[in-house]
């Protein structure tokens, strides 16, 4: 049998630990992000660049996604019939692009349940059920946690808005985190949805506090920037009490409003309707930098949403999220430039 020499074992760890340190490099001391969008085919690394010009976004976050159907209780990844960027291949090329873009990358895999479900309240009625879905949506996350881990991605995500499933499974999630971090060996956070970070039980297992920052706030039609600030500092109490109990920082691992009447009023809210409203969008970013991003509690966020063709998203006439070609993108690129100093 072969037994290598000590010099040889010294030598192997010596390189084992630069490797590590290569990968954990430290975040920035502002996380400014966006989400990007996975794309339905390749698309050129210039593309990437646009967060960068239009926005001052030093991060993006990658989203592979997964798919359940009632019927099967199992995740499908990787599928041929999925867009490109949602898939293995698709999804390691835009982490590679954007790491030589200068980003710092989240790998966030996500899923869509059939019909577009909430996955917050997804749930089953038999520990069998549970058992089935918990199984393949283990392998989702440790097969992408891998590939996180491979191209040393700088921070990853074990989920995203799953209050019922958190509730009903924790030592599921236990022993999930534990298993990510035999693989992943950078940060991790959890994506909570703003009504279920208070209740999650696992931020101690965690480095970051991941919050997706749909809180509601007014009904105004357009409201003022101070009117937004003022009804987001009670959820600033709450955020500050669980950062000093925790001693992690605040990640919103998704942020941002529509460009339509009344936009503050239930930010989640992500159907078709509404009027456009391109200065509500912008009073309610302003008034929620204004409320956060000069604290230090708050290690920075990820916008919702950014998508990889760039002349064809957003729009004056566009009452969605992204802030891509409308007024908005002025306010995110002020904020974000002076953070990224």
């Amino acid at each position: 049998m072969y037994k290598p020499s000590v010099r040889f074992l010294a030598l192997a760890f010596l390189v084992s630990t630069l490797w590590s340190c290569q990968a954990q490099t430290p975040l920035a001391p502002k996380i400014n992000g966006v989400s990007f969008v996975a794309s339905p085919q390749e698309f050129s690394p210039e593309q990437l660049q646009k967060p960068q010009q239009k926005v001052a976004a030093n991060a993006v976050s990658i989203m592979p996604y997964g798919y359940v159907s009632d019927q099967s209780k199992v995740v499908q990844f990787n599928s041929k019939w999925q867009w490109w960027g949602e898939r293995i291949a698709g999804s390691k090329h835009s982490i590679q692009m954007a790491k030589d873009a200068g980003y710092q990358v989240m790998v966030k895999p996500q899923i869509w349940i059939r019909h577009g479900a909430f996955t917050g309240h997804h749930a089953y009625d038999n520990d069998a059920d549970w058992q089935k879905f918990e199984t393949s949506y283990r392998d989702f996350i440790l097969t992408f946690a891998a590939i996180a881990d491979s191209m040393q991605a700088d921070l990853f995500c074990i989920g995203t808005e799953w209050e019922y499933f958190v509730e009903a499974r924790p030592a599921f999630w236990t022993s999930l985190i534990k298993a990510v971090k035999e693989i992943y060996k950078g940060p991790l956070t959890y994506a909570a949805n703003w009504d279920e970070y208070q209740k999650t039980p696992f931020w101690n297992e965690l480095d970051y506090i991941g919050v997706d920052a749909y809180f509601p706030l007014i009904e105004d039609k357009t409201p003022s920037s101070a009117a937004v600030s003022t009804a987001l500092l009670p959820y600033k109490t709450h955020l500050k009490e669980l950062t000093e109990r925790f001693q992690k920082k605040i990640l919103f691992t998704e942020y941002g409003y529509r460009s339509r009447d009344k936009t503050a009023y239930e930010p989640w809210d992500a159907d078709r309707s509404g009027e456009v409203n391109i200065k509500a969008q912008v009073n309610s970013y302003k008034g929620f930098y204004q409320t956060f991003w000069q604290e230090e509690f708050i290690a920075g966020g990820f916008i919702w949403k950014w998508f990889h063709n760039y002349k064809a998203a957003g729009g004056t006439e566009h009452n969605g999220f992204t802030p891509q070609n409308k007024a908005v993108e002025s306010v995110i690129f002020s904020t974000y430039s002076k953070s990224n100093l």
